[in-house]
């Protein structure tokens, strides 16, 4: 069974909400929905009553269609149905994978204003258009988006459950881990970014620590997401194809934002929009927009026409950069697990910062300036996100690096809305220049 930090915020829910709200899991694909609704409903209810709208009856359909107006019916037939007897104030129904049918989502209006019983909703690519066409979205729902398994979680499938908050006390007081203890957590981090965070990915790997079974995992994922494009992106799903299979060959150049050129010369921004869109609102990537006046708030600065495509999960790019080749042909597990990454392949560890500071609430931002006439000018930081109010920069860097002057221009330039600055790196805490110095995983406290 695996460990999930949502469950605590279900239970949150439960206890605050007391009835008074419906709860809507948003994720991406197999990142563990239907597996946490499942598990707290067999664990913090009575009873459970759990309708897979992916795969649901006829009759059952036709239940929400022609039986909702009278709701003494329509669950003493939901509750012969599927053989269980619905306790009042203590029974839990599980609407899964309510995307696919969007009557039973509108309908929760009116099951909360009843008061019998909780309700769990779960759904991915619930935001778009086609999935909220002709209802209209209950005031009743509270919303949780759910992300791949963070590196705390992994440790915890793996039996560790000593090794963050230690790290979290160094993190706090700035203190260096040690040599021996800060190897070992790089060791165990870099499998965590091979895997990745899915939880297929991770129940595969560990019994028995195999990569080849955790990317035929991953491979499974990816193919399903390709899928679901055909199926929810009709009408504009080859350009969906060509921005996410591009994803690896953007994030490898030392400029890493998206350029649509590379897929057709004459590609515009306003042509591959949607595409952009509909791979963020099914959280299969992290979009990280350039916030080019810092001076004014990242948000309002942000330039949605020039952004960086992260893939939400690493362990997923990390196969998806060879999946047209075998397991044993792909050269970033040997070059991860050996810190031998090259320049190009430096993406990965820039990917996992991202998918790290998105599961800590960060929206993600960049800052990027390009002065033609002066490169004297030019400057590009990888992240920059608020503390207390203060701009935070955050770049990401090899054990071998040898100058931050990006990072030293863009100090000078907005020192006055500045905070911490960071570096992220193979290597143990240190404070340098004004600048701290931490190891990557120490982004999870970011």
């Amino acid at each position: 069974m695996l460990k999930r930090k949502i469950y605590d915020e279900l239970l949150s829910w439960k206890q605050k909400s007391n009835g008074q709200t419906a709860l809507l899991i948003d994720g991406a694909r197999r990142v563990g929905k239907s597996y946490i609704a499942e598990l707290f409903a067999q664990q913090e209810y009575r009873s459970h009553i759990i309708i897979d709208f992916g795969n649901a009856p006829q009759d059952i359909l036709d239940l929400f269609v022609h039986e909702s107006a009278d709701l003494d019916l329509f669950f003493a037939k939901l509750s012969a149905f599927y053989s269980t007897v619905l306790h009042k104030r203590e029974s839990l129904i599980v609407f899964d994978e309510v995307q696919q049918f969007p009557r039973a989502r509108q309908l929760v209006k009116y099951l909360v204003a009843d008061g019998r019983y909780d309700y769990l909703e779960t759904g991915s690519l619930i935001r778009l258009k086609k999935n909220t066409e002709n209802i209209i979205i209950p005031s009743e729902e509270e919303h949780i988006e759910m992300f791949p398994m963070d590196f705390e979680e992994f440790l915890w499938a793996m039996g560790d459950e000593t090794t963050v908050p230690l790290i979290r006390g160094c993190f706090e007081t700035k203190k260096p881990l040690g040599q021996a203890l800060h190897r070992k957590i790089m060791n165990d981090f870099r499998q965590y970014v091979l895997v990745g965070g899915m939880p297929q990915s991770v129940l595969s790997f560990i019994d028995g620590k195999n990569f080849e079974a955790s990317d035929e995992a991953k491979r499974r994922i990816l193919r399903l997401y390709r899928e679901d494009v055909s199926k929810f992106a009709a009408g504009y799903e080859e350009k969906v194809y060509a921005v996410f299979d591009g994803i690896p060959s953007q994030l490898s150049k030392k400029m890493k934002k998206y350029k649509l050129s590379s897929i057709n010369k004459s590609a515009r921004f306003r042509a591959y929009e949607d595409s952009f869109i509909w791979l963020n609102e099914a959280m299969v990537v992290n979009t990280c927009f350039n916030a080019t006046d810092p001076n004014v708030g990242l948000a309002l600065s942000a330039d949605h026409s020039t952004q960086k495509c992260y893939m939400a999960d690493t362990g997923l790019l990390v196969t998806h950069t060879f999946m047209d080749q075998a397991f044993t042909d792909n050269g970033l597990y040997k070059a991860i697990l050996f810190d031998k990454l090259d320049i190009n392949e430096g993406m990965i560890m820039e990917n996992i910062v991202a998918q790290m500071l998105r599961r800590n609430g960060h929206k993600l931002y960049f800052y990027l300036r390009s002065d033609s006439e002066n490169r004297v000018n030019n400057m590009e930081i990888d992240f920059l996100i608020t503390e207390k109010g203060k701009i935070a920069p955050i770049e990401v860097k090899s054990g071998n690096y040898r100058s931050h002057a990006s990072l030293d221009k863009f100090r000078k330039k907005f020192s006055s809305k500045l905070g911490a600055s960071y570096i992220l790196y193979p290597k143990d805490v240190m404070e340098k220049d004004g600048i701290w110095h931490l190891p990557l995983y120490m982004a999870m406290f970011l």
